[in-house]
This record gives C-alpha cells, sequence and structure tokens, in this order.
C-alpha cells in the first residue's frame, strides 16, 4: 500500500470534441450514480475498500472557448493539493489537457492506453484537438517519455506513420495478452482508459461500437499487471445516450473502482 495517498475524482463534461455522436460529456453523473448503486460494493479485486478511499472533487467548471485551460487547471488544482487526479470524462481529447497539467509535476511520464483507436491523427476532419488526436498532441509536445496503447484494433497507415514517428509501442488486439510487458514499468504512470477499448458486447454505450475488443476480465487483467508509480489516471468515451440497460455505467464503475484500487497499491499487486 502506498500511505497518503488520495485520490480525487473529477468530472470533465466535455463532447465538444467527438467526430460522430455527442453524449459522453453526460457520462461523469452516470458513473457516480453506478459507483453508488446498490448492486453491487465498494470493494475492489485487490482488496482495496474504494469507498473510503477517494473523494468527489465535482466538475471542473468549463466556460465556452477557454475548455483545455479550464480542465488543466482543475486537475492542477488537485495535484497542488497532494490528491491524485482522476478524471472522468468526456470525450478523449480531454487527455491533452490532463497531461498537460500532470507533466508539469511528473516529467518522464509513461502513458498506458486502453483504446480500440490510436487518437494519433495530425487532425481529423480539420480539427487537431478532435478526440481522435490527443495523443499526437502530447508525443509532439514531449509530455510522455513512452506511450504504450493497449487493444488497438483500427489502426490505419497514417497512424502507423505516426506511431513510428513518436515511437508509440501499440499493442494491437490481435496480440494480446501483454500483461508481460506492464509488469516492469518505472517511473510515473498514467492510465488513460477508453471505454471502447471494451468489445461492444461487454460495452455497448460507446459512440465508435469496434467489435473484437477486449472483455472486461481481460481488461481488468492488464491494468492489474501495470507497475510503476501509478500518478492520475482517466476514464474517457463512454456514451449514455448508447447505453443498454445501464450496462456500460456498471463497467464503468467496475473499471473506476479497479483502478483506484490499483491507485492505492501501486505497482505493488
Amino acid at each position: 500500500m502506498r500511505s497518503n495517498v488520495q485520490p480525487a475524482l473529477l468530472g470533465i463534461p466535455f463532447d465538444a470534441n467527438s467526430s460522430y455522436l455527442r453524449g459522453p460529456a453526460l457520462a461523469p453523473d452516470e458513473i457516480r450514480k453506478a459507483l453508488r448503486s446498490d448492486a453491487s460494493n465498494s470493494w475492489a479485486e485487490n482488496g482495496v475498500d474504494t469507498g473510503s478511499a477517494f473523494s468527489d472533487a465535482g466538475d471542473a467548471r468549463l466556460n465556452e472557448g477557454s475548455e483545455f485551460a479550464d480542465i488543466e487547471a482543475a486537475v492542477s488544482e488537485i495535484l497542488n493539493q497532494s490528491r491524485i487526479p482522476f478524471c472522468l470524462g468526456g470525450d478523449h481529447s480531454i487527455t491533452y489537457p490532463i497531461i498537460r497539467a500532470v507533466a508539469k509535476y511528473f516529467p518522464n511520464l509513461t502513458i498506458v492506453h486502453f483504446d480500440a483507436h490510436p487518437d494519433l491523427y495530425a487532425e481529423f476532419e480539420g480539427n487537431r484537438f478532435s478526440h481522435a488526436c490527443p495523443f499526437a498532441r502530447i508525443m509532439e509536445e514531449k509530455l510522455a517519455k513512452r506511450l504504450i496503447q493497449l487493444g488497438i484494433r483500427t489502426i490505419n497507415g497514417h497512424q502507423r506513420l505516426q506511431a513510428n514517428r513518436f515511437g508509440v509501442e501499440v499493442i494491437e488486439m490481435k496480440d494480446l495478452p501483454a500483461t508481460d510487458r506492464l509488469k516492469n514499468l518505472s517511473g510515473p504512470v498514467y492510465i488513460s482508459f477508453d471505454v471502447d477499448a471494451l468489445d461492444p458486447a461487454f460495452a455497448p454505450g460507446v459512440s465508435h461500437r469496434e467489435p473484437g475488443g477486449m472483455s472486461v476480465r481481460e481488461a481488468i487483467a492488464h491494468l492489474h499487471a501495470i507497475s510503476g508509480d501509478i500518478v492520475a489516471a482517466d476514464l474517457v468515451e463512454y456514451n449514455p445516450s448508447q447505453d443498454v440497460s445501464h450496462v456500460t455505467a456498471t463497467v464503468c464503475a467496475k473499471l473506476v473502482k479497479e483502478i483506484i484500487g490499483k491507485l492505492i497499491v501501486g505497482g505493488e499487486d
């Protein structure tokens, strides 16, 4: 166990950079409801009672035209309080301003990124800040020393070139399991979990359903394998408007508990 570790949930209700469907801005409150549901309890599988392990910082206050600056400031405020930011999106574009804040406190970041998509476009549909582009911006600014992507199954020629340009370690879905690749990480680690990393059979509530993805069990196994000093995390791209019987909300709550459990114990379990 890591002493004095205090994860803080921060909702980021922003989906203006979604390229297909809007809806992820509605996710933070739905995930909170699922976390509080009497259908389950608050214990993570590694033995951490997450119910008393984190605080809720509410939602970031976002002003039109300055959303990324507002996100960066809200995350910085949590870091200034020596708490670990765990951000609930929102579309995946929010990871860029989050990382801008985190990298100021923790240089030489390793990012472990779960996703169906590499999100490495130089620009997408004329938008350099699309949810399809955050990791291009992050790597251009050298905000991370290492980017490991898991579960990828939509990579195209342009994004392969981008991955080669930035030295991204792309582990495609067809090459899983890859838990051994995560057991020897060191230094500060950031977890970015896009819910569409999961197969839509397990998580239909996403904007971009991509068959052939991870099961919930596979995702948890890879989360538990991560070593290093986990300093921040995000969970993004849950779209409640596309959910079926709150299945995906329940899955998100499960992932939040497992990630919080991981934040508490660090790379020990």
